[in-house]
Parts: structure tokens; sequence; C-alpha cells
């Protein structure tokens, strides 16, 4: 009776000390959450506390990282062995206990552990080797606990950080966009012998569209459209250093062809080469009746010069691709009576239906020989509606700008 007795008691005592182990290793964990311990340092406690508090012989854990299953921290298992065991835990949905009936290496283990959030699985524990068989389901049970609590903490961790990343990118593009509506004219001036009307559509809420206007003297202006690769802080920065090179750069050389030269040389010693810029420039002289251009690598604008539509090519190649254009060229026309320039990004022949057709240039061509008597503030509004009617269902799959001039 007393040996039973004492057998009891020692059960009972063994009893409160694992329960006592317990309670103090789930306020550690706790704690370093709490304490914001990175994931390293948490796995680190894991594989501590299954080694060295609870006995565990063999162990490997899952985390799911950005839709790839990494080895998170293990105890005694071969790497060898990592993506048989992987693909083998996929099938589980709930606590399972290894058995002969299962395959390959899964037998070195005892049981899987896998842990969901939202109906998707985030991690697998796979433990081996416990030590003390007696209390067998209490310490599975503890197991059990401590992986969900590290596993859902690691989400919780991941999650939080997507979110800053998201706040920040959102900061980003609130200020990108505010930089960029900045260094777009808000206001294109108009003359006796000229009108200018722009349209400007992002994408999103940053675009890397380009559009500006400089005044030369009463009878001399230039209308500029670019298009500069990428989007949010980087292109607006980009956009801002182009329109103060632009700006400095036109003023200083007589034709065109230096002046985009010297432009690109400027563009590529801040991108050397890993963005570059779509540009359009025309000079449009007003008493002489003649616009020059240069055409670097931007869709080529249209030009209504009588009867006759052109399409305005001749130029070179993409500024800041290459420190020293490969060939450069600018073309001079004369125009005549009510002609019309139509300068866009390539934003606008990219915009499809429900069907799969473009906008193309045969249907800017109609347009523009329908409605080049229009001003170019009713004509630009005219083009939009007939896109938007045109698109359907379909949704814009890039920025839109557009530059619509008449010369009297």
């Amino acid at each position: 009776m007393v040996n039973r007795e004492l057998d009891l008691l020692e059960k009972l005592e063994k009893e409160l000390s694992l329960k006592e182990l317990q309670i103090k290793s789930l306020l550690t964990i706790t704690q370093a959450i709490n304490d914001n311990v990175s994931a390293e340092g948490l796995f680190n406690m894991y594989k501590s506390f299954l080694s060295w508090e609870m006995g565990i012989k063999k162990m490997i854990l899952f985390i799911k990282t950005d839709e790839i299953w990494k080895v998170a921290s293990k105890i005694n298992v071969e790497e060898q062995y990592e993506a048989e065991l992987i693909e083998a835990c996929d099938k589980f949905k709930r606590l399972h206990t290894v058995k002969d009936s299962d395959q390959g290496y899964l037998k070195l283990f005892d049981i899987v552990i896998p842990v969901f959030h939202k109906e998707l699985a985030i991690s697998y524990a796979l433990i081996g080797g416990i030590k003390d068989k007696e209390d067998i389901y209490n310490k599975i049970q503890f197991i059990t606990t401590i992986t969900n609590i590290i596993a859902v903490a690691i989400e919780n961790k991941k999650l939080f950080n997507r979110q800053i990343v998201q706040e920040r990118y959102n900061k980003e593009m609130e200020l990108a966009k505010e930089f960029q509506e900045m260094l777009i004219p808000k206001e294109f001036p108009q003359g006796p012998l000229f009108q200018i009307d722009t349209y400007y559509k992002p994408h999103y809420n940053v675009g890397g569209d380009y559009i500006d206007y400089i005044q030369f003297d009463d009878n001399r202006f230039a209308v500029i459209i670019a298009d500069i690769s990428g989007k949010g802080v980087a292109a607006a920065l980009l956009m801002s250093n182009f329109q103060a090179m632009l700006h400095s750069l036109i003023h200083q050389y007589r034709d065109l062809e230096t002046f985009v030269f010297a432009l690109n040389q400027s563009v590529y010693r801040i991108t050397q080469s890993d963005k570059f810029i779509t540009f359009f420039i025309a000079e449009i002289n007003t008493a002489k009746r003649e616009l020059t251009y240069i055409n670097a690598g931007h869709f080529p604008p249209f030009l209504q010069n009588g009867k006759e539509i052109m399409e305005l090519k001749t130029g070179s190649t993409v500024i800041g691709a290459f420190e020293k254009l490969p060939f450069i060229k600018e073309e001079k026309i004369k125009l005549r009576a009510d002609a019309l320039l139509l300068c866009f990004t390539d934003g606008l022949v990219d915009t499809q239906n429900d069907e799969g057709s473009y906008y193309d240039e045969s249907k800017l061509r109609e347009f523009i020989l329908n409605n080049n008597k229009l001003s170019p503030k009713a004509f630009n509004e005219k083009l939009i509606a007939e896109l938007d009617a045109f698109k359907e269902n379909q949704e814009y799959v890039d920025d839109i700008a557009i530059l619509t001039t008449t010369i009297n």
C-alpha cells in the first residue's frame, strides 16, 4: 500500500514538474514573441525547447515563405530527406501519427503536425524519437501547441512586414504622384496662330509619361512628349532630372540634333542604360510656318498637313540607353494652313476591345481625317470619348498621354 502511494506521489510530482516546465516554456516563448524576437531567434528557441526540455531526438520544421517551403529548424535530419518529407506532408490536414503503412522517410518520425492559417498550410513539423513514452499524449499535445504558436507568430510577422512594405509603397506612390503633377504643366499657352491641348491618364496613380512646352519667342515654341521607363518614385525622380536637363540644354543649342545629342549624354550619366526614355520634340515656327522635329524612339506622332497625314519617324533611338547615340537626324516640314499635330504615348494604341482588336494607327488616321477642324480641346475630348466606347469592358493597359497642337 505504501509503495503504491509512493509510486502515485512520484507520478504526480513528475506530472507537476512537466506542467511547470510547459508553463515556463509557454511564458518564455510568449514573452519572446511580445519582444519581437526575430524569426531565427524563435526557431532556435523551438529547437532548444524540443531538444533539451522535451528530449526529442529528431525534428524538422518546414515554414512556407513566398510560396516556397523552407526548412526553418531541424534536429538530426539529413538534407537528402527534406524534399521527400515536405512532399509527403502535403496530404495531412490534421495531426497524424506515423504508421507502418506510411512511405519512405516519413517512417523515421512519430508524428506530423500541420499548421494552417485560413485554410492554407503555413507550417509542418515532423517529430521523432520522443524519449519518455509514459506521458506521450500530453507531450504531443504540448509540442503541437508550441508548434502552432511559433508558426502563427512567424506568419503574423510576415503579414505585418507585408503591411509595412505596402504602406511604404503607398506613401512613395503618393509622393511620386504629387511630384509628377508638379512637373507636368497645368496649362499650355495659346497664341493667335496656334492652340495646344493635352490629356493625361496614368494607368495607376503614377505613370511615366511626360508632356511639356517651351516658348522661345513670339514666333517659336517647342512641344515635347516622352515616356520614361519604370514607375513610382524612381521614375518621378528621373522625370525631374530629365525636365531640368531638358530646360537647361534646350536654350544652349541652336539646332535640335546637337540638343538631343547633349540631352542623351546627360540622361545616360544618371541612368547608365538601366532606364531609358522615348522622346519626341517638335519646334514650330509660326512666322515661317515650319516644323522641325526629332523622334528618339517614340511612337510616331501624326501630322495632318493639308490633305496628307504623315507619321513623324525621323530622329534617333531612345534617350539614355547608349552613351552616344548611334545616329541622329532632324527633319524640317513646311506647314500648310490648319495643320494638326497629334502626339501620344503607346497606351493609346495599345487599348483593346472585347474582341481583342487594337485602337491602331488606321483608326487614328480615320479619326484625324474626320475631326481635324475641331479645336485641340474638342479634338482630345472626342478622341477620349471614342476610345472609352471602343474598349468596351476592357481596362486600359498603360498610361495615356495626348498632346494636340493646331497651327492656323
